[in-house]
Protein backbone atom coordinates (compact mmCIF):
# COMPACT_ATOMS: atom_id res chain seq x y z
CA UNK A 1 0.00 0.00 0.00
CA UNK A 2 1.37 3.37 -0.99
CA UNK A 3 1.80 6.30 1.40
CA UNK A 4 -0.92 8.11 -0.56
CA UNK A 5 -3.34 5.21 -0.04
CA UNK A 6 -2.50 5.07 3.65
CA UNK A 7 -3.13 8.81 3.93
CA UNK A 8 -6.48 8.44 2.18
CA UNK A 9 -7.48 5.68 4.60
CA UNK A 10 -6.49 7.79 7.60
CA UNK A 11 -8.46 10.71 6.18
CA UNK A 12 -11.54 8.50 5.77
CA UNK A 13 -11.07 7.18 9.31
CA UNK A 14 -10.90 10.71 10.73
CA UNK A 15 -14.16 11.66 9.02
CA UNK A 16 -16.17 8.58 10.08
CA UNK A 17 -18.41 8.33 13.14
CA UNK A 18 -19.36 4.82 14.28
CA UNK A 19 -22.36 4.39 16.59
CA UNK A 20 -22.83 0.98 18.21
CA UNK A 21 -25.97 0.07 20.13
CA UNK A 22 -27.19 -2.81 22.30
CA UNK A 23 -30.93 -2.88 22.83
CA UNK A 24 -33.58 -5.23 24.17
CA UNK A 25 -36.81 -3.22 23.85
CA UNK A 26 -35.84 -0.69 21.17
CA UNK A 27 -34.95 2.38 23.27
CA UNK A 28 -31.22 2.11 22.56
CA UNK A 29 -31.86 1.61 18.83
CA UNK A 30 -34.00 4.72 18.83
CA UNK A 31 -31.41 6.76 20.74
CA UNK A 32 -28.54 5.53 18.54
CA UNK A 33 -30.39 6.41 15.35
CA UNK A 34 -31.23 9.82 16.81
CA UNK A 35 -27.52 10.48 17.43
CA UNK A 36 -26.78 9.29 13.88
CA UNK A 37 -29.44 11.54 12.34
CA UNK A 38 -28.21 14.55 14.28
CA UNK A 39 -24.63 13.88 13.16
CA UNK A 40 -25.73 13.73 9.51
CA UNK A 41 -27.76 16.92 9.89
CA UNK A 42 -24.63 18.63 11.16
CA UNK A 43 -22.72 17.62 8.07
CA UNK A 44 -20.75 14.64 9.36
CA UNK A 45 -19.41 13.06 6.15
CA UNK A 46 -19.75 9.42 7.21
CA UNK A 47 -21.98 7.84 9.89
CA UNK A 48 -22.61 4.15 10.62
CA UNK A 49 -25.18 2.87 13.11
CA UNK A 50 -24.76 -0.83 13.93
CA UNK A 51 -25.96 -3.32 16.52
CA UNK A 52 -23.21 -4.49 18.87
CA UNK A 53 -23.55 -8.06 17.66
CA UNK A 54 -23.01 -6.94 14.04
CA UNK A 55 -19.60 -5.50 14.90
CA UNK A 56 -16.51 -7.58 15.67
CA UNK A 57 -14.60 -6.33 18.74
CA UNK A 58 -11.25 -6.93 16.99
CA UNK A 59 -12.11 -4.08 14.61
CA UNK A 60 -12.43 -1.57 17.46
CA UNK A 61 -8.76 -0.40 17.42
CA UNK A 62 -9.19 0.54 13.75
CA UNK A 63 -11.94 3.04 14.60
CA UNK A 64 -11.07 6.61 15.49
CA UNK A 65 -14.38 7.76 17.02
CA UNK A 66 -17.02 5.42 18.44
CA UNK A 67 -20.19 6.22 20.37
CA UNK A 68 -21.78 3.42 22.40
CA UNK A 69 -25.50 3.50 23.13
CA UNK A 70 -26.35 0.65 25.49
CA UNK A 71 -29.41 -0.12 27.54
CA UNK A 72 -30.39 -2.19 30.51
CA UNK A 73 -33.60 -4.18 30.75
CA UNK A 74 -35.66 -5.46 33.65
CA UNK A 75 -33.64 -5.03 36.87
CA UNK A 76 -30.45 -3.75 35.26
CA UNK A 77 -29.87 -6.82 33.09
CA UNK A 78 -27.80 -6.44 29.95
CA UNK A 79 -29.54 -6.84 26.57
CA UNK A 80 -29.05 -10.03 24.55
CA UNK A 81 -26.63 -8.41 22.09
CA UNK A 82 -23.91 -7.57 24.62
CA UNK A 83 -22.50 -8.54 28.02
CA UNK A 84 -21.51 -5.09 29.36
CA UNK A 85 -23.79 -2.21 30.32
CA UNK A 86 -22.85 1.47 30.38
CA UNK A 87 -20.78 1.76 33.56
CA UNK A 88 -18.94 -1.54 33.08
CA UNK A 89 -18.40 -0.83 29.39
CA UNK A 90 -17.03 2.63 30.17
CA UNK A 91 -14.56 1.22 32.70
CA UNK A 92 -13.48 -1.61 30.42
CA UNK A 93 -12.81 0.71 27.46
CA UNK A 94 -10.73 3.00 29.68
CA UNK A 95 -8.79 -0.04 30.96
CA UNK A 96 -8.04 -0.98 27.35
CA UNK A 97 -6.57 2.46 26.65
CA UNK A 98 -9.53 4.20 25.01
CA UNK A 99 -9.88 7.95 25.48
CA UNK A 100 -13.31 9.13 26.67
CA UNK A 101 -14.68 11.78 24.30
CA UNK A 102 -17.32 12.86 26.82
CA UNK A 103 -18.47 11.75 30.23
CA UNK A 104 -20.97 8.92 29.90
CA UNK A 105 -24.61 9.96 29.84
CA UNK A 106 -27.08 7.95 31.90
CA UNK A 107 -30.67 8.14 30.70
CA UNK A 108 -33.61 6.93 32.75
CA UNK A 109 -36.83 5.78 31.09
CA UNK A 110 -38.66 6.62 34.35
CA UNK A 111 -37.50 10.27 34.23
CA UNK A 112 -40.37 12.80 33.88
CA UNK A 113 -39.21 13.41 30.28
CA UNK A 114 -38.16 9.82 29.60
CA UNK A 115 -34.60 8.89 28.66
CA UNK A 116 -34.53 11.81 26.22
CA UNK A 117 -34.44 14.16 29.22
CA UNK A 118 -30.77 13.19 29.57
CA UNK A 119 -30.09 12.43 25.88
CA UNK A 120 -30.80 15.92 24.50
CA UNK A 121 -28.34 17.88 26.69
CA UNK A 122 -25.76 15.08 26.38
CA UNK A 123 -25.92 15.30 22.56
CA UNK A 124 -25.54 19.07 22.70
CA UNK A 125 -22.29 18.68 24.63
CA UNK A 126 -21.20 15.84 22.33
CA UNK A 127 -21.24 17.99 19.16
CA UNK A 128 -19.15 20.71 20.79
CA UNK A 129 -16.57 18.24 22.06
CA UNK A 130 -16.42 16.30 18.78
CA UNK A 131 -15.78 19.52 16.87
CA UNK A 132 -13.00 20.58 19.25
CA UNK A 133 -11.43 17.13 19.04
CA UNK A 134 -11.75 16.61 15.27
CA UNK A 135 -13.22 19.43 13.14
CA UNK A 136 -13.30 17.11 10.10
CA UNK A 137 -16.17 15.18 11.70
CA UNK A 138 -18.33 18.34 11.74
CA UNK A 139 -16.88 20.51 8.95
CA UNK A 140 -19.63 23.15 9.30
CA UNK A 141 -19.24 23.58 13.07
CA UNK A 142 -21.06 22.10 16.07
CA UNK A 143 -24.24 24.19 15.88
CA UNK A 144 -24.84 24.00 12.13
CA UNK A 145 -27.93 22.01 11.15
CA UNK A 146 -28.79 21.41 7.51
CA UNK A 147 -32.28 22.92 7.14
CA UNK A 148 -33.12 20.49 4.32
CA UNK A 149 -31.92 17.40 6.15
CA UNK A 150 -34.65 16.97 8.74
CA UNK A 151 -35.61 13.63 7.17
CA UNK A 152 -32.25 12.61 5.72
CA UNK A 153 -32.61 8.88 5.34
CA UNK A 154 -35.09 6.60 3.70
CA UNK A 155 -36.86 4.12 5.99
CA UNK A 156 -34.47 1.31 6.90
CA UNK A 157 -37.04 -1.33 5.93
CA UNK A 158 -38.03 -2.27 2.41
CA UNK A 159 -41.24 -4.15 1.72
CA UNK A 160 -41.72 -6.56 -1.15
CA UNK A 161 -45.28 -7.47 -2.12
CA UNK A 162 -45.96 -10.95 -3.47
CA UNK A 163 -48.62 -12.87 -5.33
CA UNK A 164 -51.06 -14.69 -3.08
CA UNK A 165 -49.81 -18.14 -4.01
CA UNK A 166 -46.31 -17.22 -2.84
CA UNK A 167 -47.65 -17.10 0.71
CA UNK A 168 -48.52 -20.80 0.78
CA UNK A 169 -46.19 -22.76 3.13
CA UNK A 170 -43.43 -24.61 1.24
CA UNK A 171 -44.28 -27.82 3.16
CA UNK A 172 -47.53 -29.29 1.92
CA UNK A 173 -48.53 -30.80 5.26
CA UNK A 174 -47.64 -27.69 7.29
CA UNK A 175 -51.01 -27.24 8.95
CA UNK A 176 -52.21 -26.45 12.44
CA UNK A 177 -49.42 -26.21 15.00
CA UNK A 178 -46.56 -26.42 12.52
CA UNK A 179 -48.11 -23.72 10.36
CA UNK A 180 -48.53 -21.43 13.38
CA UNK A 181 -44.90 -22.00 14.38
CA UNK A 182 -43.77 -21.13 10.85
CA UNK A 183 -45.90 -17.98 10.83
CA UNK A 184 -44.43 -16.73 14.11
CA UNK A 185 -40.87 -17.52 13.06
CA UNK A 186 -41.21 -16.03 9.57
CA UNK A 187 -42.88 -12.88 10.79
CA UNK A 188 -40.58 -12.11 13.71
CA UNK A 189 -37.42 -12.89 11.75
CA UNK A 190 -38.23 -9.91 9.52
CA UNK A 191 -37.86 -7.37 12.35
CA UNK A 192 -34.36 -6.24 13.46
CA UNK A 193 -35.66 -5.20 16.91
CA UNK A 194 -36.57 -8.82 17.73
CA UNK A 195 -33.52 -10.73 19.11
CA UNK A 196 -32.68 -13.69 16.87
CA UNK A 197 -33.28 -16.12 19.74
CA UNK A 198 -36.88 -14.91 20.02
CA UNK A 199 -37.95 -15.76 16.45
CA UNK A 200 -38.88 -19.42 16.68
CA UNK A 201 -41.06 -20.23 19.73
CA UNK A 202 -39.47 -22.76 22.05
CA UNK A 203 -42.85 -24.43 22.29
CA UNK A 204 -46.58 -23.78 22.38
CA UNK A 205 -48.74 -24.12 25.46
CA UNK A 206 -52.47 -24.57 25.90
CA UNK A 207 -54.16 -23.12 28.96
CA UNK A 208 -55.95 -25.72 31.05
CA UNK A 209 -56.86 -23.65 34.11
CA UNK A 210 -57.72 -19.97 34.62
CA UNK A 211 -58.44 -19.52 38.33
CA UNK A 212 -58.98 -16.22 40.13
CA UNK A 213 -57.01 -16.17 43.41
CA UNK A 214 -58.08 -12.78 44.76
CA UNK A 215 -61.63 -12.11 45.92
CA UNK A 216 -63.95 -10.47 43.40
CA UNK A 217 -64.44 -6.74 43.94
CA UNK A 218 -61.36 -6.05 46.07
CA UNK A 219 -59.63 -3.97 43.39
CA UNK A 220 -57.02 -6.57 42.46
CA UNK A 221 -57.35 -9.41 39.99
CA UNK A 222 -54.69 -12.08 40.55
CA UNK A 223 -54.91 -15.27 38.49
CA UNK A 224 -53.46 -18.77 38.66
CA UNK A 225 -52.86 -20.16 35.16
CA UNK A 226 -51.97 -23.72 34.26
CA UNK A 227 -50.70 -24.75 30.84
CA UNK A 228 -49.98 -28.04 29.10
CA UNK A 229 -47.24 -28.29 26.50
CA UNK A 230 -48.68 -29.24 23.11
CA UNK A 231 -45.75 -29.00 20.71
CA UNK A 232 -42.90 -30.68 22.60
CA UNK A 233 -41.78 -31.86 26.00
CA UNK A 234 -40.78 -28.99 28.25
CA UNK A 235 -37.97 -28.70 30.78
CA UNK A 236 -37.38 -26.03 33.38
CA UNK A 237 -36.07 -25.59 36.92
CA UNK A 238 -37.60 -23.75 39.85
CA UNK A 239 -36.73 -20.09 39.63
CA UNK A 240 -36.93 -20.07 35.83
CA UNK A 241 -38.94 -17.54 33.85
CA UNK A 242 -41.51 -18.03 31.09
CA UNK A 243 -41.60 -15.45 28.30
CA UNK A 244 -44.93 -15.16 26.48
CA UNK A 245 -45.75 -13.60 23.13
CA UNK A 246 -49.09 -11.89 23.86
CA UNK A 247 -52.06 -11.80 21.55
CA UNK A 248 -53.46 -8.47 20.35
CA UNK A 249 -57.09 -7.45 20.01
CA UNK A 250 -58.34 -8.26 16.50
CA UNK A 251 -60.47 -5.11 16.63
CA UNK A 252 -57.39 -2.96 17.35
CA UNK A 253 -55.37 -4.63 14.57
CA UNK A 254 -58.24 -4.16 12.09
CA UNK A 255 -58.65 -0.51 13.13
CA UNK A 256 -54.93 0.14 12.64
CA UNK A 257 -54.92 -1.48 9.20
CA UNK A 258 -58.01 0.48 8.15
CA UNK A 259 -56.61 3.77 9.53
CA UNK A 260 -53.38 3.29 7.57
CA UNK A 261 -55.19 2.26 4.34
CA UNK A 262 -53.42 -1.11 4.21
CA UNK A 263 -54.54 -4.30 2.51
CA UNK A 264 -54.66 -6.97 5.23
CA UNK A 265 -54.74 -9.81 2.68
CA UNK A 266 -51.57 -8.83 0.79
CA UNK A 267 -48.49 -11.04 1.20
CA UNK A 268 -45.22 -9.34 2.10
CA UNK A 269 -41.60 -9.87 3.02
CA UNK A 270 -39.66 -7.21 4.91
CA UNK A 271 -35.90 -6.82 5.05
CA UNK A 272 -33.35 -4.11 5.81
CA UNK A 273 -32.79 -1.60 3.02
CA UNK A 274 -29.18 -1.46 1.90
CA UNK A 275 -28.09 2.17 1.75
CA UNK A 276 -25.73 1.47 -1.09
CA UNK A 277 -28.43 -0.54 -2.87
CA UNK A 278 -25.96 -3.38 -3.30
CA UNK A 279 -27.96 -6.13 -1.67
CA UNK A 280 -30.61 -7.93 -3.63
CA UNK A 281 -33.82 -9.46 -2.41
CA UNK A 282 -33.33 -12.07 0.31
CA UNK A 283 -35.14 -15.02 -1.22
CA UNK A 284 -34.77 -17.11 1.96
CA UNK A 285 -37.63 -15.13 3.54
CA UNK A 286 -41.11 -16.57 3.01
CA UNK A 287 -44.04 -14.18 2.54
CA UNK A 288 -46.62 -13.66 5.26
CA UNK A 289 -49.94 -11.88 5.27
CA UNK A 290 -49.70 -8.20 6.13
CA UNK A 291 -52.33 -8.65 8.84
CA UNK A 292 -50.33 -11.52 10.35
CA UNK A 293 -47.22 -9.34 10.40
CA UNK A 294 -49.07 -6.58 12.26
CA UNK A 295 -50.64 -9.05 14.73
CA UNK A 296 -47.38 -10.77 15.65
CA UNK A 297 -44.86 -7.96 15.33
CA UNK A 298 -46.28 -4.45 15.73
CA UNK A 299 -47.60 -3.25 19.11
CA UNK A 300 -50.35 -0.98 17.78
CA UNK A 301 -52.66 -0.75 20.81
CA UNK A 302 -50.47 -1.07 23.90
CA UNK A 303 -47.07 0.64 23.58
CA UNK A 304 -46.51 4.38 23.18
CA UNK A 305 -44.57 5.59 20.11
CA UNK A 306 -41.22 7.35 20.51
CA UNK A 307 -40.34 10.94 19.62
CA UNK A 308 -39.02 10.15 16.14
CA UNK A 309 -42.46 8.76 15.29
CA UNK A 310 -43.88 12.27 15.73
CA UNK A 311 -41.09 13.81 13.66
CA UNK A 312 -41.72 11.47 10.74
CA UNK A 313 -45.47 11.99 11.10
CA UNK A 314 -44.95 15.73 10.62
CA UNK A 315 -43.65 15.13 7.09
CA UNK A 316 -46.78 13.24 6.11
CA UNK A 317 -49.30 15.61 7.71
CA UNK A 318 -51.35 17.47 5.11
CA UNK A 319 -53.13 19.71 7.65
CA UNK A 320 -50.91 22.65 8.62
CA UNK A 321 -52.05 22.80 12.27
CA UNK A 322 -51.27 19.10 12.70
CA UNK A 323 -47.87 19.52 11.05
CA UNK A 324 -46.98 22.40 13.40
CA UNK A 325 -48.04 20.48 16.50
CA UNK A 326 -46.09 17.38 15.44
CA UNK A 327 -42.97 19.46 14.71
CA UNK A 328 -43.25 21.03 18.16
CA UNK A 329 -43.61 17.61 19.82
CA UNK A 330 -40.50 16.41 17.96
CA UNK A 331 -38.38 19.40 19.05
CA UNK A 332 -36.32 19.65 22.27
CA UNK A 333 -38.60 22.55 23.32
CA UNK A 334 -41.68 20.34 23.08
CA UNK A 335 -40.17 17.36 24.85
CA UNK A 336 -41.97 17.86 28.17
CA UNK A 337 -45.34 18.52 26.52
CA UNK A 338 -44.86 15.41 24.41
CA UNK A 339 -44.16 13.40 27.53
CA UNK A 340 -47.41 14.63 29.10
CA UNK A 341 -49.39 13.88 25.93
CA UNK A 342 -47.74 10.60 25.01
CA UNK A 343 -45.90 8.61 27.69
CA UNK A 344 -47.79 9.93 30.73
CA UNK A 345 -51.13 9.07 29.15
CA UNK A 346 -49.68 5.91 27.58
CA UNK A 347 -51.23 6.83 24.24
CA UNK A 348 -50.98 4.00 21.78
CA UNK A 349 -49.84 4.17 18.17
CA UNK A 350 -53.44 3.74 17.05
CA UNK A 351 -54.64 6.58 19.29
CA UNK A 352 -51.88 8.92 18.11
CA UNK A 353 -52.67 8.22 14.46
CA UNK A 354 -56.36 8.85 15.14
CA UNK A 355 -55.49 12.18 16.82
CA UNK A 356 -53.76 13.33 13.60
CA UNK A 357 -56.14 12.20 10.83
CA UNK A 358 -54.36 14.07 8.00
CA UNK A 359 -51.22 11.94 8.43
CA UNK A 360 -50.79 9.09 5.95
CA UNK A 361 -47.52 7.32 6.73
CA UNK A 362 -46.10 4.75 4.29
CA UNK A 363 -46.06 1.21 5.66
CA UNK A 364 -42.23 1.15 5.45
CA UNK A 365 -42.07 3.90 8.06
CA UNK A 366 -44.73 2.26 10.23
CA UNK A 367 -42.78 -1.01 10.23
CA UNK A 368 -39.71 0.87 11.42
CA UNK A 369 -41.32 3.14 14.00
CA UNK A 370 -44.20 1.24 15.58
CA UNK A 371 -42.80 -0.36 18.76
CA UNK A 372 -42.24 -4.10 18.32
CA UNK A 373 -44.58 -6.51 20.06
CA UNK A 374 -42.43 -7.66 22.99
CA UNK A 375 -42.56 -10.89 24.92
CA UNK A 376 -43.58 -10.58 28.57
CA UNK A 377 -41.70 -12.46 31.30
CA UNK A 378 -43.33 -14.18 34.29
CA UNK A 379 -41.79 -16.16 37.14
CA UNK A 380 -42.80 -19.82 36.92
CA UNK A 381 -44.80 -20.87 39.99
CA UNK A 382 -44.57 -24.63 39.66
CA UNK A 383 -42.04 -27.42 40.05
CA UNK A 384 -41.54 -29.51 36.91
CA UNK A 385 -41.06 -32.71 38.93
CA UNK A 386 -44.49 -32.22 40.51
CA UNK A 387 -46.24 -31.27 37.25
CA UNK A 388 -44.79 -33.20 34.32
CA UNK A 389 -45.07 -31.32 31.03
CA UNK A 390 -47.02 -28.54 32.75
CA UNK A 391 -46.15 -25.00 33.75
CA UNK A 392 -48.01 -22.73 36.19
CA UNK A 393 -48.02 -18.93 36.45
CA UNK A 394 -49.25 -16.47 39.07
CA UNK A 395 -50.22 -13.23 37.33
CA UNK A 396 -51.66 -9.95 38.51
CA UNK A 397 -53.92 -8.50 35.82
CA UNK A 398 -52.54 -4.99 35.31
CA UNK A 399 -55.12 -2.18 35.31
CA UNK A 400 -54.77 1.54 35.99
CA UNK A 401 -56.07 5.00 35.11
CA UNK A 402 -54.03 7.74 33.45
CA UNK A 403 -53.95 11.33 34.80
CA UNK A 404 -56.87 12.08 32.45
CA UNK A 405 -58.81 9.06 33.76
CA UNK A 406 -58.31 6.86 30.73
CA UNK A 407 -58.61 3.19 31.64
CA UNK A 408 -55.53 1.16 30.74
CA UNK A 409 -54.72 -2.52 31.11
CA UNK A 410 -51.63 -4.63 30.65
CA UNK A 411 -51.63 -6.26 27.23
CA UNK A 412 -50.38 -9.72 28.17
CA UNK A 413 -52.00 -10.13 31.59
CA UNK A 414 -55.41 -9.01 30.28
CA UNK A 415 -55.10 -11.30 27.27
CA UNK A 416 -54.25 -14.30 29.46
CA UNK A 417 -57.13 -13.51 31.81
CA UNK A 418 -59.52 -13.43 28.83
CA UNK A 419 -58.61 -16.92 27.62
CA UNK A 420 -61.21 -19.64 28.16
CA UNK A 421 -59.40 -22.96 28.80
CA UNK A 422 -62.14 -24.65 26.74
CA UNK A 423 -60.95 -22.74 23.67
CA UNK A 424 -58.02 -23.98 21.63
CA UNK A 425 -55.81 -20.92 22.13
CA UNK A 426 -52.12 -21.70 21.64
CA UNK A 427 -49.56 -19.54 23.44
CA UNK A 428 -46.05 -19.09 21.99
CA UNK A 429 -43.45 -19.21 24.78
CA UNK A 430 -39.74 -19.27 25.57
CA UNK A 431 -38.12 -20.56 28.78
CA UNK A 432 -35.18 -18.69 30.28
CA UNK A 433 -33.11 -18.64 33.44
CA UNK A 434 -34.33 -16.22 36.08
CA UNK A 435 -32.25 -14.51 38.75
CA UNK A 436 -33.24 -17.04 41.44
CA UNK A 437 -31.09 -20.17 40.99
CA UNK A 438 -32.53 -23.51 42.17
CA UNK A 439 -31.17 -24.32 45.66
CA UNK A 440 -29.87 -27.75 46.69
CA UNK A 441 -32.00 -29.57 49.33
CA UNK A 442 -29.26 -29.20 51.96
CA UNK A 443 -29.28 -25.38 51.79
CA UNK A 444 -31.30 -23.49 54.45
CA UNK A 445 -33.54 -20.90 52.82
CA UNK A 446 -35.03 -17.56 53.82
CA UNK A 447 -37.69 -16.61 51.25
CA UNK A 448 -39.41 -13.22 51.01
CA UNK A 449 -42.27 -12.92 48.52
CA UNK A 450 -45.13 -10.45 49.01
CA UNK A 451 -48.00 -10.48 46.50
CA UNK A 452 -47.21 -12.27 43.25
CA UNK A 453 -43.61 -12.38 44.48
CA UNK A 454 -44.69 -15.68 46.05
CA UNK A 455 -44.83 -17.24 42.57
CA UNK A 456 -41.30 -18.70 42.29
CA UNK A 457 -41.40 -19.85 45.93
CA UNK A 458 -44.48 -21.95 45.32
CA UNK A 459 -42.21 -23.94 43.00
CA UNK A 460 -39.39 -23.96 45.58
CA UNK A 461 -41.71 -25.38 48.25
CA UNK A 462 -43.19 -27.98 45.88
CA UNK A 463 -39.72 -29.19 44.92
CA UNK A 464 -38.41 -29.34 48.46
CA UNK A 465 -41.51 -31.26 49.59
CA UNK A 466 -40.72 -33.91 46.96
CA UNK A 467 -37.06 -34.00 48.00
CA UNK A 468 -38.08 -34.36 51.65
CA UNK A 469 -39.94 -37.59 50.86
CA UNK A 470 -36.65 -39.42 50.31
CA UNK A 471 -34.15 -37.53 52.52
CA UNK A 472 -34.47 -34.83 55.21
CA UNK A 473 -34.05 -31.33 53.80
CA UNK A 474 -32.76 -28.09 55.30
CA UNK A 475 -35.14 -25.60 57.01
CA UNK A 476 -37.12 -23.02 55.04
CA UNK A 477 -38.62 -19.75 56.24
CA UNK A 478 -41.11 -17.98 54.00
CA UNK A 479 -42.48 -14.47 54.65
CA UNK A 480 -45.52 -13.64 52.53
CA UNK A 481 -47.39 -10.34 52.40
CA UNK A 482 -50.70 -9.05 51.06
CA UNK A 483 -53.36 -6.47 51.90
CA UNK A 484 -56.07 -8.61 53.55
CA UNK A 485 -56.27 -12.18 54.77
CA UNK A 486 -59.76 -12.55 53.31
CA UNK A 487 -59.18 -10.83 49.94
CA UNK A 488 -55.75 -11.63 48.50
CA UNK A 489 -54.08 -14.32 50.59
CA UNK A 490 -52.69 -16.11 47.53
CA UNK A 491 -52.39 -19.91 47.80
CA UNK A 492 -53.45 -19.87 51.46
CA UNK A 493 -54.26 -23.60 51.58
CA UNK A 494 -50.96 -24.48 49.91
CA UNK A 495 -48.83 -22.59 52.48
CA UNK A 496 -50.89 -23.94 55.39
CA UNK A 497 -50.46 -27.50 54.16
CA UNK A 498 -46.66 -27.24 54.05
CA UNK A 499 -46.33 -25.31 57.33
CA UNK A 500 -48.08 -27.96 59.44
CA UNK A 501 -47.51 -31.60 60.46
CA UNK A 502 -43.78 -31.59 59.80
CA UNK A 503 -44.06 -29.97 56.38
CA UNK A 504 -41.06 -28.25 54.78
CA UNK A 505 -42.28 -24.84 56.02
CA UNK A 506 -43.09 -26.05 59.53
CA UNK A 507 -41.45 -24.75 62.67
CA UNK A 508 -40.91 -28.42 63.59
CA UNK A 509 -38.29 -28.53 60.84
CA UNK A 510 -36.65 -25.29 61.98
CA UNK A 511 -38.43 -23.10 59.45
CA UNK A 512 -41.80 -21.38 59.36
CA UNK A 513 -44.41 -19.52 57.36
CA UNK A 514 -45.19 -15.92 58.37
CA UNK A 515 -47.83 -13.74 56.70
CA UNK A 516 -48.11 -9.95 56.86
CA UNK A 517 -51.58 -8.50 56.17
CA UNK A 518 -50.92 -4.81 55.70
CA UNK A 519 -54.54 -3.53 55.82
CA UNK A 520 -56.09 -5.78 58.47
CA UNK A 521 -55.17 -3.48 61.37
CA UNK A 522 -54.70 0.28 61.87
CA UNK A 523 -50.92 -0.05 61.85
CA UNK A 524 -49.50 -1.21 58.50
CA UNK A 525 -47.64 -4.53 58.71
CA UNK A 526 -45.31 -5.56 55.90
CA UNK A 527 -42.92 -8.44 55.25
CA UNK A 528 -39.97 -6.49 56.72
CA UNK A 529 -41.83 -6.38 60.04
CA UNK A 530 -42.32 -10.15 59.98
CA UNK A 531 -38.64 -10.59 59.21
CA UNK A 532 -37.68 -8.57 62.29
CA UNK A 533 -40.12 -10.55 64.45
CA UNK A 534 -38.13 -13.68 63.55
CA UNK A 535 -34.78 -12.00 64.13
CA UNK A 536 -33.26 -14.80 66.26
CA UNK A 537 -34.35 -17.61 63.96
CA UNK A 538 -33.22 -15.75 60.82
CA UNK A 539 -29.81 -14.97 62.32
CA UNK A 540 -29.45 -18.63 63.28
CA UNK A 541 -30.14 -19.73 59.70
CA UNK A 542 -27.82 -17.06 58.27
CA UNK A 543 -25.10 -18.33 60.62
CA UNK A 544 -25.70 -21.82 59.22
CA UNK A 545 -25.04 -20.56 55.68
CA UNK A 546 -28.64 -19.91 54.58
CA UNK A 547 -29.36 -18.17 51.29
CA UNK A 548 -31.84 -15.29 51.02
CA UNK A 549 -34.26 -15.11 48.09
CA UNK A 550 -36.45 -12.02 47.55
CA UNK A 551 -39.09 -11.60 44.84
CA UNK A 552 -41.79 -9.03 44.18
CA UNK A 553 -42.42 -5.41 43.33
CA UNK A 554 -39.41 -3.21 42.66
CA UNK A 555 -40.80 -0.18 44.55
CA UNK A 556 -39.67 0.17 48.18
CA UNK A 557 -39.92 -3.50 49.11
CA UNK A 558 -36.38 -4.72 48.22
CA UNK A 559 -34.68 -1.80 50.02
CA UNK A 560 -36.95 -2.11 53.08
CA UNK A 561 -36.22 -5.83 53.30
CA UNK A 562 -32.48 -5.20 52.91
CA UNK A 563 -32.63 -2.68 55.77
CA UNK A 564 -34.47 -5.24 57.94
CA UNK A 565 -31.73 -7.82 57.34
CA UNK A 566 -29.07 -5.24 58.20
CA UNK A 567 -30.92 -4.49 61.46
CA UNK A 568 -31.04 -8.20 62.31
CA UNK A 569 -27.32 -8.73 61.64
CA UNK A 570 -26.47 -5.62 63.66
CA UNK A 571 -28.69 -6.54 66.64
CA UNK A 572 -27.91 -10.25 66.78
CA UNK A 573 -24.15 -10.02 66.27
CA UNK A 574 -23.58 -6.75 68.12
CA UNK A 575 -21.94 -4.88 65.24
CA UNK A 576 -22.67 -1.43 63.81
CA UNK A 577 -25.18 -0.91 61.00
CA UNK A 578 -22.28 -0.11 58.63
CA UNK A 579 -20.55 -3.41 59.40
CA UNK A 580 -23.88 -5.24 59.05
CA UNK A 581 -24.40 -3.59 55.64
CA UNK A 582 -20.98 -4.78 54.47
CA UNK A 583 -21.80 -8.27 55.78
CA UNK A 584 -24.97 -8.42 53.68
CA UNK A 585 -23.09 -7.09 50.63
CA UNK A 586 -20.54 -9.87 51.10
CA UNK A 587 -23.44 -12.34 51.25
CA UNK A 588 -24.67 -10.94 47.92
CA UNK A 589 -21.21 -11.23 46.30
CA UNK A 590 -20.94 -14.81 47.55
CA UNK A 591 -24.17 -15.70 45.70
CA UNK A 592 -26.31 -16.05 48.82
CA UNK A 593 -28.58 -13.01 48.54
CA UNK A 594 -30.79 -12.90 45.44
CA UNK A 595 -33.40 -10.36 44.35
CA UNK A 596 -35.87 -10.70 41.48
CA UNK A 597 -38.01 -7.57 41.29
CA UNK A 598 -40.29 -6.10 38.67
CA UNK A 599 -42.17 -2.84 38.19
Amino acid sequence: MTQKQIGAMDEKLNRHLLILYASETGNAIDAAEQVGREAERRGCPSVSVLSMDEFHPSDLPKKETVIFVVSTTGQGDSPDSMKFVAKKLDKRLLDLGALAIIERGLGDDQHPSGYEGALDPWMSSLWNILYQMNPKLLPNGPVFVNPDAALIDRPRAQIIYHDTNEGVPPVSNATGLKYLEMQVERTRSMTPAVPSGKNRPECFLKMTKNLRLSREGNGKDVRHFEFDAVSSLIEYEVGDVLEILPGQSSAAVDAFIQRCNLNPESYITIQPRDKGNKAGINTSLFPVKLKTFVELNMDVASASPRRYFFEVMSFFASAEHEKERLQYFASPEGRDDLYQYNQKERRTVLEVLEDFPSVQMPFEWLVQLVPPLKTRAFSISSCHSAHQNQVHLTVSVVMWKTPYKRKRSGLCSSWLASIDPQQNVLVAVWFKKGSLPPPPPSLPLILIGPGTGCAPFRGFVEERALQNESDPTAPMIFCFGCRNKDNDFLYQDFWMKHSQNGGVLSEDKGGGFYAAFSRDQPQKVYVQHKIKEQSTKIWSLLSQGASVYIAGSSNKMPSDVLSAFEDIVSAESGVSKEVASRWIRALEKAGKYYVEAWS
